[in-house]
């Protein structure tokens, strides 16, 4: 694929081949060629249209050469365009909560099942940041450390199951555990992104100081609060009776996780559903910009000599017939 002639006036010359067919086609009309012949008897039996119709096939190679000849002189190139982007980008963790009351269905299809969608969405759009993931019930637990690969991170957030820890709700253990994270950052800014659906009940570390060890090191924190108001419905595993549902209270600390995200300048949102979870990320991810510095430039390999051989070799085609089948008699 061309993408520029270096060379391009050359192209110019192109204009000149149609006033050549016709000054060709005049000058064919006009020109009679006499040959005196002894006896006509064979000039008369041979067959005209045979041998006329190739009697412009030079000339058209020759036209066809000179063309191809222009197009080398104006020099075509392809180019390979490249970017370098240099940013300092934004340094998240994303913290989530895989207590046993994650799998209440007031979000569709439940609440862990939206939570990971939301998140791996959210992480697909963070093109230039370090992304890390932090999970924690009884316990908290680092899943990936900060990254660019989000192929890796998305894939261990679509993976994530109920269970796997042991059950709690250790809110202040995973925000310790995300702050660690990103003690060692040297980013311009770094973001904890923590959703949850009840209150703190585990762990060594309660919310408001690891909000605070958060505030110490500039840390951002914004909070999730994932859940209906009211009652909803948690299936339940009964050894004896099979899995069966239960109605279970919406416990979540609004206050503690509003006044942790304020004490770090972030903010707390509150999602109800799946649409209003979904629409959460999508402004955390607006209030969060990236400025990126670009610069293109573009690599060109020279074509000239594609042309050049093409037309090359349609002359000494020319030559070539021109001397042999079909060869003018004087």
């Amino acid at each position: 694929m061309i993408d520029r002639f270096v060379d391009p006036y050359y192209l110019l010359l192109l204009f000149l081949l149609p006033p050549l067919v016709w000054w060709h086609a005049t000058r064919a009309e006009r020109t009679l060629g006499a040959v005196r012949y002894s006896a006509v008897d064979r000039l008369v039996r041979a067959d005209r249209r045979r041998t006329g119709r190739w009697r412009h096939v030079p000339f058209g190679l020759r036209l066809l050469a000179l063309a191809l000849l222009l197009v080398a002189f104006a020099r075509p190139q392809t180019g390979v365009t490249a970017e370098d982007v240099a940013t300092d980008g934004i340094d998240i963790v994303l913290v989530l909560d895989l207590s046993s009351s994650m799998l209440a269905e007031d979000l569709e299809p439940n609440r862990i099942g939206a939570a990971r969608q939301a998140a791996a969405d959210f992480v697909r759009g963070r093109l230039n940041d370090r992304i890390g993931l932090v999970v924690f019930a009884g316990e908290a637990f680092t899943q990936a450390p900060l990254t660019l690969d989000h192929r890796v991170v998305t894939t261990l957030i679509e993976e994530l199951e109920v269970g796997v820890i042991e059950d709690g709700t250790a809110i202040g253990m995973g925000l310790a555990t995300a702050v660690k994270r990103l003690s060692d950052s040297s980013a311009e800014s770094k973001v904890i992104v923590l959703l949850t659906d009840g209150q703190n009940n585990r762990g060594s570390i309660d919310p408001a100081t690891a909000a605070q060890l958060a505030q110490a090191l500039g840390v951002r924190i914004y909070a999730v609060g994932a859940g209906t108001r009211g009652a909803a419905r948690v299936p339940v595993d009964d050894p004896l009776f099979g899995r069966r549902y239960v109605s279970m209270q919406v416990d979540i600390d609004d206050e503690v996780l509003e006044e942790m995200a304020a004490l770090t300048g972030g903010r707390y949102f509150r999602a109800t559903d799946r649409e209003s979870l979904e629409r959460v990320y999508e402004e955390i991810d607006a209030l969060e910009t990236t400025e990126i510095e670009m610069t293109s430039f573009a690599r060109y390999g020279e074509l000239f000599h594609l042309p050049l051989g093409a037309g090359l070799g349609l002359l000494l085609l020319e030559v070539a017939l021109g001397r042999t089948v079909l060869r003018r008699v004087p």
